[in-house]
């Protein structure tokens, strides 16, 4: 299904925005009109404190991968908590699955965490997961389905190794074979192959390593781009796919004193236990695992 690729999206804009080298410096005009168009201020509300990024301050982004309709808002189907420590050199990243049942902020509901960008767009959602996990959301990064071929492609394609051998005849019917080994992919084909799931043995977990194969692909191959032409369709890709809170030179302090923190990511998907409530499935968090995921952050957050 296409919204399980939405996590693939959001986990590529967070790593360029970090990531994004000498180049940004050397297309400056270029980068901040991208960064302009990509701007949407939000009102976080007192309790939020713009952190110190000259000071390298750890900090944390929420990562929403929106499946946009024509006049729909869509629903942020892939929410992501990242939290970069520069001093420590760490990229966290938690994934909360879309159907994670919990209290929606200022909705006054209990429903699946993904339904919040729908109700009341990114304040909703930051409101909603603020509370979920206990940690305060810096800033946040929503992209759209299109960024994930137009990434792929911006950096000239990528290659990963694959384990199984299987022919795409699902959501998109492109017929592509997917042969076992290494193998090369545009950005249509990277679209069928991180949303396989029925023919892999390991179903979502499977698909999850699919999807992790090609991040790291993509954070690999943009961080070597020596391409003006490249970086020009790097920034097309942001520019029509991303909104954000935070301000260009937000990104430059942020490309500046946190794109170290790339070199070493870890992962988690918050785990739970999938039920029915009135003929809906939610995944149901136990309070354990909330605790672990808000202690997870917090170590990450600690200056080193």
């Amino acid at each position: 299904m296409k919204k399980k690729i939405l996590i693939i999206i959001a986990s590529i804009i967070g790593i360029v925005v970090v990531g994004i080298g000498g180049y940004a410096f050397y297309l400056y005009n270029s980068v901040k009109d991208t960064a302009n168009k990509m701007h949407d201020s939000v009102d976080l509300g007192k309790s939020h404190k713009n952190p110190v990024l000259s000071n390298g301050q750890p900090i944390s982004i929420l990562l929403l991968g929106v499946d946009e309709r024509s006049g729909d808002r869509g629903r942020s189907d892939t929410l992501i908590a990242m939290t970069l420590n520069p001093k420590k050199g760490t990229m966290q990243m938690i994934s909360i699955p879309r159907d994670t049942r919990t209290e929606i902020v200022g909705h006054g509901t209990m429903d699946k965490i993904n339904h919040a960008y729908a109700f009341g767009g990114p304040k909703m959602a930051i409101d909603t997961v603020e509370k979920f996990t206990g940690v305060p959301m810096d800033y946040y990064i929503r992209v759209n389905m299109e960024a994930l071929s137009a990434l792929v492609d911006a950096v000239g394609g990528v290659t990963v190794h694959n384990d199984l051998d299987w022919i795409d005849e699902g959501y998109y019917k492109k017929g592509y074979h997917f042969t076992k080994g290494d193998i090369e992919l545009d950005g249509a084909k990277a679209l069928g192959f991180v949303r396989m799931r029925h023919l892999d043995p390991d179903g979502d977990f499977g698909r999850n390593k699919r999807q992790r194969q090609v991040l790291t692909a993509i954070v690999d191959k943009a961080a070597s781009i020596s391409s003006v032409t490249r970086f020009n369709d790097i920034l097309a890709a942001l520019g029509n796919n991303v909104k954000t809170n935070m301000t260009f030179d937000d990104m430059m302090e942020i490309q500046k004193n946190y794109r170290d923190s790339r070199k070493n990511i870890t992962q988690y998907e918050v785990k739970g236990a999938g039920g029915k409530i009135g003929g809906i499935y939610y995944l149901n968090v136990p309070d354990q695992e909330k605790s672990k995921i808000n202690q997870m952050l917090k170590d990450n957050l600690e200056r080193g």
